[in-house]
């Protein structure tokens, strides 16, 4: 198999799995947030751990505020999403927190001083449009899941930012340490105040799920870069919005209408108009490698 042909093929396998996450997440309603976040987590505390032990790298880090503020926006992001995930469908959770390339576009022209790419403008009405058909701005009961779905993808972007000035001084391994043991501490307290429900053998298999996939996720996504550029993969992380709409369909019957269709298509082409305006030699602006190092969501 080429080299690039295997990296498409893994990041493939890591979007499947992210929606796998999605529709375990979504399966059991009656779980709050906190404690899927911390079962979620807890697993990426131990395999962290153990890189960091087997390579004998510090589990301190070095820039630890930059560490708190990507933990604190990485565990954000993912409370959010889980919040969307339980209250719209599945496909346009997915969709919502997929604008977090844009919100990254946004937030590195404002605190990194990089420039919004001429192909970028086009894209950001694009969204703005897909997002509206998918909102179909009313205010009724999807109206404030709506808006958290977006904000998921600002705290993920946001993450992602600091993500990257922290890879300036410290390894991935410490980022993915430091992100899953705060999000596992911070739901503590959560649970503890009763945000916690004894599982059910049902459920307990599904938590399960949600952490094995997710961590399977992140794992297969960090492997797929191996074989190629970030800027000619980020693409094809956009396989989320189809799995998870096929998923949707055959599992809640969630049959999205005409307008959501054509917002996610909106959003699709405005990823590829994104993803065209980066070279292949610059990172591309997309949530689903922080994923691995946050994540996230």
């Amino acid at each position: 198999m080429h080299t690039r042909s295997k990296g498409i093929f893994f990041i493939l396998l890591s979007s499947f799995f992210f929606s796998i996450m999605a529709i375990a997440v979504k399966s059991i309603p009656e779980i709050p947030v906190a404690e899927k976040i911390f079962v979620r987590n807890i697993l990426g505390v131990f395999i962290s751990a153990f890189v960091l032990y087997k390579n004998k790298e510090s589990f301190s880090g070095n820039n630890t505020k930059l560490l708190f503020a990507r933990s604190i926006f990485g565990v954000s992001g993912v409370a959010t999403y889980y919040y969307t995930i339980g209250r719209l469908p599945l496909s346009d959770a997915v969709i919502l927190n997929k604008l977090s390339p844009f919100f990254v576009i946004i937030l590195a022209y404002i605190f990194l001083d990089e420039r919004i790419k001429k192909l970028q403008i086009p894209a950001f009405i694009i969204v703005i449009l897909g997002t509206l058909f998918i909102i179909k701005p009313q205010f009724d009961y999807t109206f404030i899941p709506s808006m958290i779905g977006i904000l998921s993808a600002v705290f993920a972007a946001a993450a992602y930012i600091v993500i990257r000035q922290l890879q300036k001084t410290d390894s991935t391994h410490v980022i993915v340490f430091h992100f899953c043991l705060f999000s596992s501490l911070a739901t503590v307290p959560f649970m503890a105040a009763g945000q916690f429900v004894v599982p059910d053998f049902k459920q307990l298999v599904v938590l399960i799920i949600i952490g094995i996939s997710a961590t399977t996720a992140q794992f297969l996504m960090t492997h797929s870069y191996k074989y190629a550029p970030a800027t000619q993969l980020t693409i094809y992380n956009y396989a989320d919005i189809i799995f998870s709409t096929i998923f949707g369909m055959l599992l809640w019957a969630e049959f999205p209408d005409l307008l959501s269709v054509t917002g996610g298509l909106l959003v699709i082409i405005a990823g590829i108009l994104n993803y065209l305006s980066t070279s292949d030699h610059e990172e591309a602006n997309s949530l689903e490698n922080p994923r691995f190092e946050e994540s996230n969501s």
